[in-house]
């Protein structure tokens, strides 16, 4: 196993900053805005010796109510698995009663500790750290994960206190996970739906909408089966005249980057709240990403039945369009339905990500057009002769013919719902391309003969004394 560091400390101290400078990566939010870290994040570290993992945590602080209580929850269990901690404090703000409040707690842990005073780039690293030798957890580093000051001594001073002998293969290759992306409205339940499929309060939860701000990578492997995942839990996703907070405009973005990094996408709906045009839009920018879907119809077991009936209607007027996508009604808080879930999106990446032969999709293409021929245009019929398989995830099938630049939208649609039929491509949307042959003569003239030439002025005389 790769070795943990988790970095800890009071909000604002910079921690999402050095877990981005660590892994090279921007996948941490980071704001000058305290709190804004909530989830534990894992990343790859990429300076250093040898790869190891790094944990992101929120910010500890004095407060033990609400949404910051469970966050410190989540601290704490990134404490436990760390091989080493990172204690981050702030120069600026000199050692404060929360610093020395969080050292206490630390020391009685026994686990390796390195005090690094960031935000030291101003000033002298010696006068930097003076104020903290009072915390009693040994000489503290002066960094600035900011500039990159003093990041890779850093990581050098915490390998030395490392065990020897850690497996360095263990950094496997990340291509062969399915990244699986959960998107949907605010307080559709993502996260519990999340944490209902690794079996553990993972993702903090709270009755309130907006608690998750950042895309969070969670690395997951289903007991009893081969495949891998890496989870993403994304900011929930509002109407654009409903945000109207920076931090929101952000997330908002996070979310959008991580539909296009996911393979699948789980789109979660809360049934309680019925589907609403956001719904729709969200799914209609999923299908233009071209990222499998799954549907997941949140809440169900709360709703009676005329409730039910009434969200299918919706279902049917409003996401028409997502007929290719597997539907399931789940209840993420309780577990039901929820276990086949992650069956439909190996289902959905299996089948965006196949190969497909060109003599099959020839001969689907030909009794296609057998049964419906294309229309006609300026009296000359569409002929399109053969297909292959242009691109994966999503399924590209690229045709070739003549006139293929204006066959009709519904021509294009009876041929999309034919190949997925007959190819059984549930689960993903389907792109067709059209090429059109070249015309060699296309902007020739015909050069002709002394011959042809004396023809043509004698008809033209014989026509002139005819008037």
């Amino acid at each position: 196993m790769l070795p943990v560091i988790t970095l800890i400390g009071r909000p604002n101290v910079g921690k999402s900053t050095l877990f981005n400078r660590l892994t090279r990566t921007r996948d941490a939010l980071v704001a000058d805005f305290p709190g804004l870290t909530r989830d534990r994040q894992y990343g790859i570290g990429r300076i250093g010796p040898r790869p190891y993992v790094i944990v992101d945590t929120g910010g500890i602080g004095s407060a033990a109510e609400g949404v910051e209580a469970l966050m410190e929850r989540q601290v704490q269990r990134a404490v436990e698995e760390a091989d080493h901690l990172l204690f981050l404090v702030d120069t600026r703000d000199g050692c404060t009663p929360e610093d020395i409040d969080i050292a206490q707690r630390l020391r009685r842990l026994g686990k390796p500790i390195t005090l690094v005073v960031n935000k030291s780039d101003t000033m002298d690293p010696t006068l930097a750290v003076t104020d903290f030798h009072r915390l009693g957890l040994g000489d503290p580093w002066a960094a600035s994960a900011t500039q990159g000051l003093g990041i890779r001594g850093l990581i050098d001073h915490v390998f030395e206190q490392l065990p020897e002998g850690t497996d360095e293969d263990a950094a496997q290759n990340e291509d062969d996970r399915i990244k699986v992306a959960v998107v949907g409205r605010p307080n559709a339940g993502k996260s519990t739906l999340i944490n209902r499929l690794l079996g553990e309060e993972r993702q903090v939860t709270f009755d309130s909408p907006g608690t998750t701000r950042d895309s969070i990578f969670i690395p997951f492997e289903r007991p009893g089966h081969d495949q891998r995942y890496t989870l993403i839990d994304t900011a929930g996703l509002r109407r654009r005249a409903r945000v109207h907070d920076p931090i929101e405009k952000f997330s908002v973005i996070k979310t959008l980057q991580a539909i296009e990094e996911a393979n699948v996408i789980i789109l979660v709906i809360d049934a309680h709240e019925g589907i609403g045009e956001q719904d729709a839009t969200l799914a209609g920018h999923i299908i233009e990403s071209g990222r499998a879907l799954v549907v997941a119809i949140n809440k169900w077991d709360g709703l009676d039945p005329d409730a039910r009936n009434r969200v299918r209607d919706q279902f049917a007027r409003k996401l028409a369009f997502l007929d290719f996508a597997k539907l399931h009604r789940v209840s993420a808080l309780y577990g039901s339905g929820v276990g086949h879930v992650l069956d439909d999106v190996d289902l959905a990446y299996a089948n965006a990500t196949r190969d497909l032969s060109t003599p099959e999709l020839t001969r689907l293409l030909e009794a296609a057009v057998m049964e419906h021929q294309p229309p006609l245009v300026h009296g000359r019929r569409i002929k399109l002769r053969y297909a292959h398989q242009g691109g994966r995830n999503p399924p590209i099938i690229v045709i070739h013919g003549n006139q293929t630049d204006v066959v009709p939208e519904t021509y294009k649609r009876y041929l999309i719902n034919r190949f997925r039929k007959e190819l059984d491509l549930l689960g993903t949307p389907l792109r067709l391309e059209f090429k059109s042959g070249s015309n060699p003569y296309q902007g020739k003239r015909n050069t002709l003969t002394a011959r042809q030439i004396a023809k043509k002025q004698r008809l033209k005389r014989f026509t002139e004394r005819k008037k």
